[in-house]
């Protein structure tokens, strides 16, 4: 079965075609621009590719109630030529195929479920931490939906008390993605990540409010594993600063072998990158038997 994937971000679009042993046939990055030019080139992309299905793993919020009169649209996206656009209802008209429609973040975590470091468990977090912050479950072997969808990136947290940054969300002064994404470590620093690396004072902060994210997970949502990607976690020092943070704020409260083996528990992706585009491979598999 040949299938496309298309990883829908808010900078960028990856376009792949593959097969159901999620083998990456071809792929291709363009800039996420309005959907009147960006669209035609996705169309033709995946025309004449032979794809059985198609998956999409999309910025959000979107509306995945297949009941819904806008199942498949981008809803009420900030990036406003992108607002109540129907992505999946296009694409599926265009192509005459099944599309499988979800958030980017779920469909990495859906990625990490087959083929990385979920295989084998029944509930675990994917967690991309970069321009945004945006969560994905798969939950007793599935992806978690409900009134809408998770997003985890604006949970509350309690801000450090010598930080007095105001947080990067229009919406929220403490949110997860406010204080702990890529935007606001470059606004909160005035550098980016990247130009950080050498100064401990950034990653401490940095990993205690991952840490307490990934808490308020662990605590409500009791994963088996925690697996963090994005840009923001290419600062490998970022894991055993966030694993100590993690131990001190649950305190004992929780024993469990998993809690007692951090490094194996919180956990860097092992899929180089590819979790949603594996992810989306999934998603047009479903779709096509569904």
């Amino acid at each position: 079965m040949i299938l496309g994937a298309l990883e829908a971000g808010g900078t960028k679009m990856v376009m792949a075609v593959g097969n159901n042993e999620g083998r990456i046939i071809e792929k291709k990055t363009i800039p996420t621009e309005t959907p009147s030019i960006i669209m035609p080139k996705i169309i033709d992309f995946f025309k004449g590719m032979g794809v059985d299905a198609l998956g999409i793993g999309s910025f959000g919020p979107i509306d995945l109630d297949r009941s819904s009169e806008t199942y498949g649209y981008i809803t009420t996206t900030p990036k406003v030529s992108w607002t109540n656009y129907d992505l999946a209802g296009t694409l599926k008209r265009a192509l005459n195929i099944p599309v499988g429609f979800d958030t980017d973040v779920n469909a990495a975590a859906l990625g990490e479920a087959i083929w990385g470091c979920l295989k084998g468990l029944s509930t675990g977090i994917y967690i991309t931490i970069g321009t945004g912050i945006g969560v994905g479950i798969y939950v007793n072997g599935g992806l978690l939906h409900g009134m809408l969808h998770p997003e985890g990136g604006h949970i509350l947290l309690n801000r450090h008390p010598m930080d007095s940054f105001e947080g990067v969300c229009p919406y929220h002064r403490n949110c997860f993605e406010g204080l702990a994404s890529g935007p606001s470590i470059e606004k909160r620093w005035n550098k980016k990540p990247y130009e950080l690396k050498e100064r401990p004072e950034v990653w401490e902060l940095e990993a205690y409010y991952i840490a307490q994210g990934l808490v308020n997970f662990i605590l409500t949502l009791s994963p088996q594993r925690i697996v963090l990607g994005g840009g923001v976690m290419n600062q490998e020092q970022l894991f055993p600063l966030i694993r100590k943070q993690v131990a001190e704020l649950l305190n004992g409260y929780i024993k469990t072998p998993q809690i007692d083996d951090l490094d194996n528990y919180i956990v860097p992706t092992a899929l180089q990158g590819d979790q949603g585009i594996l992810g989306c491979f999934e998603l047009a598999r479903l779709e096509k038997h569904f």
